[in-house]
């Protein structure tokens, strides 16, 4: 794993700001694997990375019972969530179709031994109400 970036984020603005600095990072191919509770930010941090990808503020939403949103932007994101199905049926969500993109998934833990090398790997923790614990990792520089 590259060399460990915590945040401290002390409300959901700075959590979808974290999420957009991230984005200048990605480039297609990219994945971005979050985890972490139920409430801890895993969509505003997305909302964050969809905006740093040129997707207008407010259209990011949680893809909970669609599993996947597609935004076309340059390069294409995928927003899926993972939440409300379990891991057989995320095997066969066809994952590989979003190599042309940049994909967030949501609740990654359930496609965990599908995640491509050099996935980023974003922990959300809540220290608080508004207060989050930030963890980026990924096994290359991306």
């Amino acid at each position: 794993m590259s060399p460990l970036r915590m945040l401290h984020s002390s409300s959901p603005e700075e959590t979808r700001a974290a999420g957009f600095k991230l984005a200048a990072d990605l480039s297609p191919g990219s994945v971005v694997a979050l985890f972490g509770r139920l409430g801890a930010g895993k969509t505003v941090f997305v909302q964050g990375l969809a905006s740093g990808l040129g997707i207008p503020e407010g259209w990011a939403k949680s893809p909970t019972f669609t599993l996947v949103r597609f935004y076309p932007s340059d390069p294409p994101f995928f927003h899926i969530d993972l939440y409300r199905i379990e891991r057989p049926a995320a095997e066969e969500l066809g994952w590989e179709e979003w190599e042309e993109g940049v994909a967030a998934i949501e609740w990654a833990e359930k496609m965990e031994g599908l995640l491509p090398p050099g996935t980023v790997r974003v922990t959300l923790e809540a220290r608080g109400e508004k207060e989050r614990e930030i963890k980026i990792e990924s096994d290359d520089d991306a």
